[in-house]
């Protein structure tokens, strides 16, 4: 259970460092590397830690070695405008190909006001945070969304037909942390569940339904059943449309469309890792990015303090009884990180085992921190 799993705390730095080996160990160039364990480390120190150090080895280094994944990304432009453009991630590393595409979009609204990038053929590319968050910090608003390979049933169905497509935003403010809202438009996603069978822990009901819409919450039957389809997530605001779940399943649509119609890539079905006879195949998935330069609109440091007063007047507003706090988007995240940037990265048992496997494989010296302890 929780309270019994032993707890190592890794080091920002040393955590770092160790996948940057472990991605340039599988054939990724370094520079590459540096951005792909950039984006996992962002998550841990932002305390997601359902896309931190935890998903290297499930994620991206096994789907490297079933050769589903390629470690050298072959980013190729397919169209351009002055603010539009149209990429092939040619199943690269999903976090270099998104760096580059939200890279290309600020660049683009930082000479005509607005960039908008859509990529086909890529791979998962973490938290969709962090590139909403590169546009925030070139003082941007950023979005960003991308599909997923099926998971999510359409209110009133059962059969997993969307991914839970994230539709994130990051917006500067006066503050020390920009507003940054990055979530999934299901109830929750594949990597939380994924935490909570590593800790046997019994999933809230009304998260996952099977195939005759009841809801269930054994963790590691859910995960099977996501694999074999017999399963599936739950749209935003949950089961049917007395919790208003059918706004959650609009809103994972156009992610859906806006993540395969505008680069004429794969979508729904087309994403689910296999090919028809069961073999594994590539996830080419399909991603958008979008910067808005603010001082096309108006004045930075205006729109900053705006920003800043509405966030206030948010997290200062009446609480309910027993409620301490009202927070805003990206304010735990900022929270968490002053509260890890001395501790680092938590790891379980069960993850440390894969660290340990991977550094042996690969033959990786230098990281004897990496141990197993005994429950």
């Amino acid at each position: 259970m929780e309270g019994m799993q032993h707890i190592t705390w890794i080091p920002f730095d040393i955590a770092t460092r160790y996948m940057v080996d472990v991605f340039t160990g599988l054939g990724v160039p370094h520079d590459d590397a540096l951005i792909c364990a950039d984006v996992l480390i962002t998550a841990d120190k932002f305390g997601i830690d359902s896309h931190g150090v935890n998903r290297l080895k499930p994620i991206y280094y096994d789907r490297i070695k079933q050769g589903i994944q390629k470690p050298v990304t072959q980013y190729a432009v397919v169209k351009e405008g002055p603010t539009t453009a149209v990429i092939d991630g040619n199943d690269g590393m999903g976090q270099v190909i998104a760096y580059r595409s939200m890279q290309m979009a600020i660049d683009k609204a930082k000479k005509y006001g607005m960039g908008m990038v859509a990529v086909r053929n890529s791979t998962h590319y973490g938290i969709a945070g962090y590139y909403a968050k590169m546009a925030a910090d070139n003082a941007m608003i950023g979005i960003t969304g991308t599909n997923a390979r099926p998971s999510v049933a359409p209110t009133f169905g059962v059969e997993n037909m969307l991914g839970t497509n994230p539709l994130t935003f990051g917006i500067p403010a006066d503050e020390n942390f920009p507003f940054l809202l990055d979530c999934a438009t299901s109830v929750s996603q594949r990597g939380k569940i994924e935490v909570y069978a590593r800790l046997d822990k019994p999933l809230p009901p009304g998260w996952v339904i099977d195939n005759h819409g009841n809801s269930c919450t054994n963790p590691h039957q859910v995960l099977d059943g996501l694999i074999k389809g017999s399963m599936a997530l739950t749209p935003l605001g949950g089961i049917g449309e007395d919790g208003a779940g059918y706004k959650g399943y609009g809103y994972c649509t156009v992610v859906e469309i806006l993540s395969a119609a505008l680069q004429a890539g794969s979508y729904l079905k087309m994403l689910s890792g296999f090919d028809m006879q069961g073999n594994k195949v590539p996830y080419h998935l399909g991603h958008f990015f979008i910067a808005i330069a603010i001082e096309a609109f108006t004045d930075i440091a205006s729109f900053k303090s705006i920003t800043g007063d509405i966030l206030r007047q948010l997290r200062n507003s009446a609480r309910m009884p027993g409620q301490k706090k009202i927070y805003t988007a990206g304010e735990k995240e900022y929270l968490t990180y002053l509260e890890r940037k001395d501790k680092g990265v938590p790891v379980n048992n069960e993850v440390m085992k894969e660290l340990v496997a991977m550094r042996d494989e690969l033959n990786i010296t230098g990281y004897e921190l990496l141990t197993l302890h005994a429950s």
